[in-house]
């Protein structure tokens, strides 16, 4: 049955006593719409998540923001439509998937998404740590991994979140390609301005080199597309947290025909019939998918019973992405 949703949120840490971090720690843009990291914080972030960190850190789970928030225009549902192709990475073995994923399985299919499929950990300013989901997306700088809106900023405030890191192939605990800090976060200005509205829960995040080289030199990156056709059958991917998805320590698949979000008044989203539970906010929706690799239309933003949705890329994703990408 599909049920009104509800997003996999930061949005509300507030109404927890939790507050998000500080311009201390994330100098606001000169557009209001994202984060710059000094060179120094960066290293911080680096030192910051220890193992013990990474364990302790809470799985950003369900929470019933987004009845509380403002509508606003609905994103184009039309425009030039742009994709770009995905970026080959170390060779990973591919196998045959896991039966038809209509509830969250192991991913045992290797391929580019092993690599390039990771757990983000950020903190805000009341020491609170969190972990959500994010991909590597091919971009100019090849830098760039695309996460949700709620795992980079609150949405009450329009601050940005601090120690922002990104591990590609995450896997109970193993950092097989190390650690990449953030040095710039960049949000959608309408999902601040909205207080959270789902539309526009998406993201993108600037990663610092390691070792000399680039995120998607080190791992590859999923092509993305942008104004794309909906409806298709799609995959999604993220490090869910309940005990029966590995307690967020591994990846985890669904896969479905997509659907639009009839529940919501006045969203654009859609979605399929699996859902995957905290932990995997911000974890790639991909299409065309084949051998690990794909394109990826949206991101695992909100859930509503079984189902899971995510925002639709349009001009002002391709936008944000394009300032990524130059970033």
């Amino acid at each position: 049955m599909r049920r009104v949703a509800t997003l996999f949120s930061a949005l509300t840490l507030a109404t927890l006593g939790w507050t998000a971090g500080t311009a201390a720690h994330a100098a606001p843009s000169a557009e209001g719409a994202g984060t710059s990291v000094s060179t120094e914080q960066q290293r911080a972030a680096a030192r910051f998540w220890t193992t013990d960190r990474l364990r302790a850190a809470q799985d950003v789970t369900a929470l019933p923001a987004a009845r509380t928030a403002k509508l606003a225009t609905a994103p184009p549902t039309t425009g030039e439509r742009v994709s770009v192709p995905p970026l080959p990475g170390p060779a990973a073995a591919t196998s045959a998937p896991s039966t038809r994923a209509t509830s969250p399985t192991a991913w045992t299919g290797g391929g580019l998404i092993s690599t390039t499929a990771g757990k983000v950990f950020f903190q805000n300013d009341s020491g609170g740590t969190f972990a959500c989901s994010a991909t590597v997306a091919n971009s100019d700088n090849r830098s760039v991994v695309l996460t949700a809106g709620h795992c980079v900023v609150d949405a009450a405030t329009g601050t940005g979140y601090r120690n922002w890191v990104f591990i590609p192939g995450y896997n109970n605990g193993n950092r097989p390609y190390g650690t990449f800090s953030a040095r710039s976060l960049f949000w959608e200005p309408q999902y601040v301005s909205t207080r959270g509205n789902a539309n526009w829960d998406y993201a993108f995040a600037v990663m610092n080199t390691l070792n000399g080289r680039t995120v998607a030199d080190t791992v590859g990156a999923q092509g993305i597309a942008f104004n794309s056709q909906t409806g298709r059958h799609v995959h999604s991917f993220g490090y869910g947290g309940s005990a029966a998805e590995g307690n967020g320590e591994r990846l985890n698949h669904c896969e479905g025909n997509e659907f639009a979000d009839a529940g919501r008044p006045g969203s654009t989203m859609w979605g399929i019939d699996c859902v995957q539970t905290g932990g995997s906010s911000g974890g790639g929706f991909l299409a065309d998918f084949s051998g690990g690799g794909g394109y990826l239309i949206g991101n695992i933003s909100v859930s509503a019973g079984a189902n899971e949705y995510h925002p639709t890329l349009g001009n002002e994703a391709l936008d944000l992405y394009r300032r990524a990408g130059a970033a």
